[in-house]
């Protein structure tokens, strides 16, 4: 690979960096706390890109070199998808196929005083599987669709850590009023009370509780797909 190839390839993957951080597409990567660092990577790698092609520029005037084998610059290709096809969030396929994450609180925040209380899918799912805050309490909770092998709908989120290579699923099981049509990954926001009912995930035996829906409508993806509640 040549010099110019290489400067080509950091300016290219610098570019993307600071597009995907000065846009919402670093949520579809990382959390949101880690924004900054995703733009001093592409300052980084496009101040390097520059230097090597001055470098390679006055060593090319001072010592007549070999031509380098063009196909190099094929390595291009890969960074140009990388900005121009922007891959989809962790969805219903993945939670599927993965253990919920739930885990006991270590603390709550009290709840507002009006009703419907807006809750994430992890707040909603800490406090009904371990507690008994939501008893007589109207909640609305936005998540994605997933369904299991048996038809079951959930709504999910999928809970970050660190980057989406680390995301889990939490889910809640739905019953009342449910969509006539269950589409999964579609994103919904949904209103409803507190259910008593809690199962096992079959993949890893972690614990569901379920919220009993009085209405439900569909709503955009948001900008940042996924929970980040652990990290607040």
């Amino acid at each position: 690979m040549n010099r110019q190839a290489q400067a080509a390839v950091m300016f290219l993957l610098g570019g993307a960096l600071l597009h995907a951080g000065t846009t919402d597409l670093y949520l579809r990567y990382v959390k949101s706390g880690l924004r900054p660092l995703v733009l001093a990577a592409g300052v980084i790698l496009v101040v390097a890109a520059l230097a090597t092609v001055r470098y390679e520029r006055k060593r090319a005037s001072a010592h007549a070199g070999h031509p380098e084998p063009r196909v190099a610059w094929l390595l291009v290709l890969p960074v140009l998808a990388l900005i121009l096809i922007a891959p989809p969030a962790l969805g219903s396929y993945s939670a599927v196929r993965a253990g919920t994450a739930l885990q006991p609180p270590y603390g709550l925040d009290p709840l507002p005083a009006s009703d419907p209380v807006r809750l994430s899918v992890v707040d909603y799912a800490s406090r009904a599987a371990y507690t008994h805050s939501l008893r007589g309490r109207t909640v609305r909770v936005t998540g994605f669709l997933a369904l299991d092998a048996h038809g079951s709908p959930y709504l999910v989120r999928m809970a970050l850590n660190c980057c989406a290579a680390d995301a889990q699923p939490v889910k809640i099981g739905l019953t009342g009023q449910l969509p006539p049509v269950l589409r999964p990954d579609a994103w919904l926001e949904v209103t409803g009370v507190y259910a008593s009912r809690v199962t096992r995930d079959p993949v890893n035996n972690g614990v569901i509780p379920y919220l009993r829906v009085t209405s439900a409508r569909p709503v955009a993806t948001p900008a940042d797909p996924y929970d980040e509640t652990w990290n607040k």
